[in-house]
């Protein structure tokens, strides 16, 4: 299956749509990232504090571990290419049982820096995101092809700066690969998944995996996510388990907590991160002239206190809350209903117009 989808990520067609939203997307509170870029020209600060108990039944250490992360994204040049940087910065205080002293490590565990690029969006056609009219099934249930993901390919490169504790005899500079995917299982859920390649050129490459599963509660601003992580190297090896929430506070502002364990003792892991996500907004819409646009684009003509009942939803919205990252809740069915009604006058419509003549 892994092999399958390898192949059906690399020949995938390189297009894509707008990766703008209205609320911020962030990766956050896990360690998963989506297919998605935050927006061309939109800078993206995401960090948190760390704090880990690290036990080692074999070697008969205990650990003590604080830091802080940092990833900065930015939207580069066009919509579905992102610049990122992710820092990880740790202070390690192990204590020898046996020997009964005790050793201070301080560096990044992770430095690195990459591009994500968008190859194929899933949501490009506008035709999938359209609701059924007929049955609020259709639109809140789970569906085979809502498993096909968003997909995107990063490449970037981990540094190793001076004399690294956690990193002995890595080089300066290694390189690492990724395939990140993402799909909306249903209006609440949405799946993550991350197959990585990491310190390529060293002795010690590190093949790694992500599984994220996100849901969005009725009230919208919270959510809460499951990670699994698994780790192959010949340095380290394991399998991570994490879950957390996330609260949106304003449409550029996320806060989160998660923790996590590890499955085994050797060494056993227990984890915990608080933060946050922030954005600055400087994403403008390009300006399209009308000759150039498709018939219907611009959603028809104009109605009559259009621009009223526009600021009475705006407001409506703030009461009740947005959206959280990367969930459309869908419509409800009082919206269903009409719908479904402007459906039908349409097609009245149409077929009033259509020319035909009765005799």
């Amino acid at each position: 299956m892994k092999k399958y989808l390898l192949t059906l990520f690399f020949t995938l067609p390189f297009i894509g749509t707008s990766q703008y939203t209205d609320v911020i997307n962030s990766n956050r509170p896990g360690l998963s990232v989506s297919a998605y870029a935050v927006g061309r020209n939109v800078l993206q600060v995401e960090a948190g504090v760390i704090y880990e108990q690290r036990d080692h039944t074999l070697l008969n250490t205990n650990s003590n571990i604080w830091g802080s992360d940092i990833s900065l994204r930015y939207g580069l040049l066009f919509e579905q290419l992102e610049l990122n940087y992710e820092g990880t910065y740790v202070n390690q205080n192990i204590t020898y049982n046996t020997l009964e002293t005790s050793e201070n490590l301080t560096d990044f565990s992770r430095n690195r820096v990459g591009l994500k690029f968008l190859i194929y969006d899933r949501f490009k056609n506008p035709e999938r995101n359209k609701p059924n009219l007929y049955s609020w099934k259709a639109n809140y249930g789970f569906k085979f092809k809502n498993l096909i993901p968003s997909v995107s390919l990063y490449g970037g490169a981990t540094f190793n700066l001076g004399d690294n504790p956690f990193y002995v005899g890595d080089p300066t500079v290694s390189y690492r690969g990724m395939i990140a995917t993402q799909s909306r299982l249903t209006p609440r859920f949405v799946l993550i998944t991350n197959i990585s390649y990491d310190r390529i050129t060293t002795d010690y490459p590190e093949l790694s995996y992500l599984v994220s599963l996100s849901h969005a509660f009725r009230n919208p601003k919270w959510s809460a996510f499951v990670e699994n992580q698994g780790i192959q190297s010949d340095r380290y090896s394991d399998a991570l388990i994490r879950g957390g929430v996330a609260h949106l506070l304003t449409d550029d502002l996320q806060v989160d907590f998660n923790l996590g364990a590890s499955f085994k003792n050797t060494p056993s892991r227990i984890f915990m991160t608080v933060g946050g996500s922030y954005r600055f907004d400087f994403h403008k819409d390009k300006i399209k002239a009308i000759d150039e646009q498709s018939a219907g684009e611009n959603g028809g003509p104009i109605k009559k206190n259009a621009m009223k009942k526009k600021e009475k939803e705006e407001r409506n919205k703030n009461k009740g809350g947005s959206g959280a990252e990367d969930i459309d809740l869908g419509p409800s069915k009082k919206q269903l209903k009409k719908l479904k009604k402007e459906e039908k006058k349409k097609r009245k419509n149409k077929e009033r117009g259509s020319g035909a003549i009765d005799f």
